[in-house]
């Protein structure tokens, strides 16, 4: 890594020992960057039936200004990381904050649809340039003694942002009009921005060979064909033209960027990388732990609601406890602990265990009530705890210092990939089992609120409900199934990369 010899003297000095001198402070500032990024990918929802009636907003809009910033975020991800490397990561972080901090008052002065569809995507870039350069920053920063921990503090903060949102949005709509769900990033972006000016240290990479700008242009259109045709699956149908098609551009379009990079002499994204049993093993794990997070806690939130009753808020409430636990669990440094102990491939294989048994435990004791939702919750969090952080560490030791930019934008992109997967997936199962289980006056009917609406005797709502609880329980199972299949071949192909790095030497 080289310094700017304007950045100089805040730069880390080699002689300390644990990195940065101010390295806990600039993990602060990373954090709350990073908080507020993640926040924007749940807040909106719960401000859906506000949207849609004020603005006049029809079903296809409200689509777009929830889609509109994932989208752009996940298509730049690769090439945001690139940049980062190359031109700084500071100076891209702060780029990050003021983008963000522009397109969020943008969006609270929205007075139509477009005009938040717009302002949503211009989020979506700076979200692209935060979601890669605070994870770069920490490598930066941290040595590789505090490593572990600090990565584990970044997680819990993520995992965080991911499950405060809608209670933050709902809290926020109770009291005041939908805008100032966009209004709230403002001072923490300003915030975050002078403290990034202030602390935080410029790294980069520079070189004498030319930007790889076709790579960026393939990565980016080749990830938005991708990630559209993930997000429109469930709505439009798998075999639809528009899914098909936007899959068929991002495929062709991302195995056209892979053979790019492989034959240029200084690729954005060194291919090699994928040869790394390391790599693919944290890349692997690292998709299916989102893959369980984000499809379980899609089935939950409507499990809370047209099941058990909960309101928007409530039910919101009630999926905090493993997020909790994680913050809790990251905060004292357990997973950071345990790591060196018992090592990558055990610690990313018990997590996944722990994360699949805490789905199973909600799809088998959950059904009726939120007892064994509460346990099921635990034991996710306690899981992803342990295995997030130990994920991103060893994707990120398996990448060299200076292409860090990179190597956070490759998990960012893939943790987008799972997310979506697992919305679409787990959805799609509890759609077919709903659908087989309904009672004959329901049939056809294509969501529980239809399938309520056409029933007309109590016994018959109570097959629906039963139909619906169904549904969830066998995603779920299908969900844990998943994360454990995945935490096993990580597991193998991480233990094969530690032999493997063991012999080398000695051979």
């Amino acid at each position: 890594m080289t310094v700017s010899t304007a950045d100089a003297a805040s730069a880390p000095p080699d002689q300390s020992p644990g990195g940065h001198p101010q390295r806990w402070l600039i993990l602060a500032v990373i954090c709350l960057a990073q908080l507020t990024v993640l926040l924007d990918n749940t807040i909106l929802n719960v401000a859906v039936p506000s949207l849609a009636r004020e603005m006049d907003a029809r079903t296809a809009d409200i689509q777009w200004m929830i889609n509109a910033y994932s989208l752009v975020q996940s298509g730049l991800l690769l090439t945001a990381g690139s940049a980062a490397d190359r031109y700084g990561r500071k100076k891209l972080l702060v780029a990050g904050l003021a983008l963000f901090g522009i397109g969020s008052f943008a969006a609270s002065l929205a007075q139509d649809p477009g005009q938040l569809i717009a302002a949503r995507a211009g989020m979506g870039i700076g979200g692209a340039l935060l979601m890669t350069t605070t994870l770069a920053v920490v490598v930066q920063v941290f040595d590789e003694d505090e490593r572990a921990k600090a990565i584990g503090l970044w997680g819990a903060v993520s995992s965080l942002g991911f499950a405060a949102g809608p209670l933050i949005g709902g809290t926020l709509l109770e009291h005041f009009w939908w805008g100032s769900i966009f209004l709230i990033n403002i001072p923490v972006a300003l915030l975050g921005l002078v403290a990034a000016v202030w602390m935080v240290p410029e790294s980069k990479t520079p070189t004498s060979d030319r930007p790889d700008l076709l790579g960026a242009l393939l990565s980016t259109v080749g990830m938005t064909g991708i990630v559209f045709a993930i997000i429109s699956g469930p709505e439009h149908g798998w075999t639809s033209d528009r899914v098909l098609l936007s899959a068929f551009i991002g495929v062709t379009v991302m195995a056209g960027f892979a053979l790019w990079e492989r034959h240029i002499p200084h690729p954005m994204l060194d291919m090699h990388f994928f040869r790394n049993r390391q790599f693919v093993g944290a890349v692997t794990g690292g998709i299916l732990v989102a893959f369980g997070i984000s499809g379980s806690l899609f089935l939950l939130t409507q499990h809370l609601q047209f099941v058990l009753g909960y309101d928007a808020l409530g039910a919101g409430l009630r999926t905090a406890p493993m997020a909790l636990v994680i913050v809790v669990l990251n905060l004292t440094g357990v997973g950071a602990r345990l790591l060196p102990k018992l090592g990558t491939p055990v610690t990313i294989a018990g997590g996944m265990v722990l994360l699949a048994a805490g789905l199973a435990a909600i799809a088998t004791l959950g059904a009726h009530g939120y007892g064994g939702t509460f346990f099921g919750l635990v034991v996710m969090g306690s899981g992803i705890a342990l295995a997030m952080p130990a994920m991103a560490n060893a994707i990120m030791s398996a990448i060299p210092p200076e292409k860090a930019g990179v190597g956070a934008g490759v998990n960012g992109t893939l943790t987008e990939c799972g997310n979506g997967l697992g919305v679409a997936v787990l959805g799609a199962v509890l759609n077919s089992r709903f659908g087989a289980l309904l009672p004959a006056v329901a049939t056809g009917a294509g969501s529980l609120p239809a399938a309520l609406a056409a029933a007309r005797t109590p016994e018959d709502r109570e097959a629906v409900a039963d139909a619906f609880a169904s549904g969830v329980e066998t995603s779920q199972l299908v969900g844990a199934a998943a994360v454990l299949a995945g935490g096993v071949v990580a597991a193998l192909l991480l233990s094969r990369a530690e032999r493997s790095s063991r012999e080398t030497p000695a051979a």
